[in-house]
């Protein structure tokens, strides 16, 4: 093995197996470099080729790249295999602490809030809420509410999220446990965008990608908005409305 060698703390196998059933896997080298960059605590990290790691984040990541050294620890291919469902093509892997529920929960009450809530109502595409996590970490949003069934911190959505969860306050609630602030839905109904300023502390709610805005929701909100689109074009990607519609506020709020 070659190149900075990490520090021992153990078995890094033996280590995973005990954390897994809790811990959020993050699955990928960006996954790990985000996830580190923004504070995750990160008991144990593994890759097939350690140099190959350490290089990718000299030249990517150079911040995080000594944290990064004393992370990581070389496993054979089979073995990091059998510990991920799906092998990521950086053959990195790593298993972070979930950040606490009770202060993202304070997080998403505060006010006066200097930037936004996006809410996904009963969002059902893993991608798409990853997707979108990752835009609301991009913009600085307070954070990403899901309502619903679908776990924002299933290793499908923290995977397409890239580990930004941890740049933002990430989780699940009721419609009635929403967090406060003037409610603005998405619905093709609704009032141009165009024509309305957003407010910093927008709670900002987008339908599923199915069946739009639930009933629930829909009656809770203050303001209907509509993202101009071209006649007889159904619908615009749910991660797409999302980043329409933070730009519309960014673009406002200087």
């Amino acid at each position: 093995m070659s190149g900075p060698q990490a520090r021992p703390v153990g078995d890094p196998v033996r280590a995973w197996r005990r954390l897994v059933d809790t811990a959020v896997l993050l699955d990928g080298f960006h996954t790990l470099k985000h996830a580190v960059r923004f504070g995750a605590e990160v008991p144990v990290a593994v890759t097939v080729d350690r140099a190959a790691a350490l290089a990718l984040a000299d030249d990517l990541a150079p911040d995080v790249q000594d944290r990064l050294a004393g992370l990581l620890h070389e496993v054979p291919e089979e073995t990091y295999r059998s510990l991920v469902a799906r092998p990521h093509p950086t053959a990195v892997a790593a298993l972070a602490v979930r950040p606490s529920r009770a202060a993202h929960l304070a997080a998403l009450a505060r006010t006066p809030r200097t930037t936004p809530v996006v809410v996904l109502d009963n969002p059902r595409n893993l991608g798409n809420a990853g997707a979108v996590i990752r835009l609301a970490a991009g913009f600085g949003a307070t954070g990403v509410v899901t309502t619903g069934t679908l776990d924002p911190w299933h290793p499908t959505v923290v995977r397409g999220g890239a580990g930004l969860h941890f740049a933002t306050a990430v989780e699940r609630l009721s419609v009635a446990d929403l967090p406060p602030g003037p409610l603005f839905a998405l619905d093709p109904e609704g009032d141009d965008i165009r024509g309305l300023k957003l407010p910093d502390d927008a709670v900002l709610a987008f339908g599923s990608e199915r069946s739009g805005l639930s009933a629930e929701l829909r009656s809770r909100a203050d303001h209907l908005l509509a993202l101009p689109m071209r006649p007889q074009v159904s619908s615009y990607n749910l991660a797409t409305s999302v980043a329409m519609t933070l730009y519309h506020w960014s673009a406002g709020a200087f």
